[in-house]
């Protein structure tokens, strides 16, 4: 083949290659512009006039995104007559997932997970949860992990699939919460006194619910008398829990203070009698007068 003809060809395919190549980019240019400036705030609007919960909110908007891009993708190389790599890359793409499905069992789990969680509606940013090894305020989830902001002010990323293989307490789930506060008197304590305090100071607070009514039980005279006082708040969040918990606490302290009643459960108890010292070869010690008996 002569060597001009040859260069022809060459010039030839790289001209073809460009020019798909640049159909290919312009496509996806186009495609995804449509879908980023246009799909994705109309879906947004959608979700915000039906009231969708925000954690599954922005599961879509992240699952949107990536089919916005993917999208892209093969219209641009379908547009550019380069499908035929769609084809060979769908071979590789599945050899890829069976290598990587047994390398990544824990993130594929923790994605797993994290579909149950953004779907869950009683799931959601904002929510004050308590599970096994810590407490916080939800701040994201995603499909990886969630992050907690701790009452510390610390930020913890929890693993996904850490929270749906354990027990979960979402206390501000119900529009009532229960608030209850230990307390320990002395056995010579008036505990019905003690008793009528705490529900007066319960019901004297303006957070307290009136329903369901404030509440005192003994729950144990071993030692001395402990008593728990439980009352409940309306729209419970982690502040006002904090919050009215600490003021019920100190009504309490101060008014059981004025009545009189000890909370420390150790009431000062009056020794009497003798005390001696036997002493060797000898008779006992005398400590008040000193001296040896005879």
């Amino acid at each position: 083949m002569p060597v001009g003809t040859r260069v022809t060809e060459l010039l030839s395919a790289y001209a073809t290659l460009l020019d798909n190549v640049a159909t290919f980019l312009l496509t996806f240019a186009l495609v995804y512009a449509l879908g980023r400036f246009v799909v994705v705030p109309i879906a947004d609007s959608l979700m915000e006039l039906k009231g969708t919960e925000p954690t599954l909110q922005r599961g879509l908007q992240q699952l949107l995104g990536v089919g916005v891009v993917v999208a892209a993708v093969v219209s641009g190389l379908w547009v550019a007559g380069l499908g035929h790599l769609l084809n060979r890359s769908a071979i590789v793409v599945a050899a890829l997932t069976v290598a990587l499905g047994f390398a990544a069992q824990d993130v594929v789990g923790n994605v797993v997970s994290g579909v149950f969680i953004v779907t869950d509606p009683k799931f959601n940013i904002g929510d004050w949860i308590r599970w096994e090894d810590g407490e916080g305020t939800i701040e994201d989830i995603s499909f990886r992990a969630t992050r907690v902001r701790t009452f510390d002010n610390e930020v913890v990323t929890v693993p996904n699939a850490a929270l749906t293989t354990t027990t979960v307490v979402n206390p501000v789930l119900n529009d009532r919460l229960r608030i209850e506060l230990p307390l320990e008197l002395g056995h010579g304590d008036d505990i019905e006194a003690a008793v009528a305090t705490l529900v007066s100071a319960a019901e004297d607070h303006p957070e307290v619910l009136d329903t369901p009514e404030p509440s005192v039980r003994v729950t144990t005279v071993d030692g001395a008398v402990r008593l728990s006082a439980r009352i409940w708040i309306a729209d419970p969040t982690r502040e006002a829990f904090a919050r009215v918990r600490s003021e019920y606490a100190r009504e309490i302290a101060t008014r059981l203070r004025e009545a009189g009643i000890d909370l420390d459960g150790a009431g000062a108890t009056e020794l009497g009698g003798e005390v001696g010292v036997e002493l060797r070869g000898g008779g006992p010690y005398d400590l008040a007068g000193g001296s040896e008996g005879r």
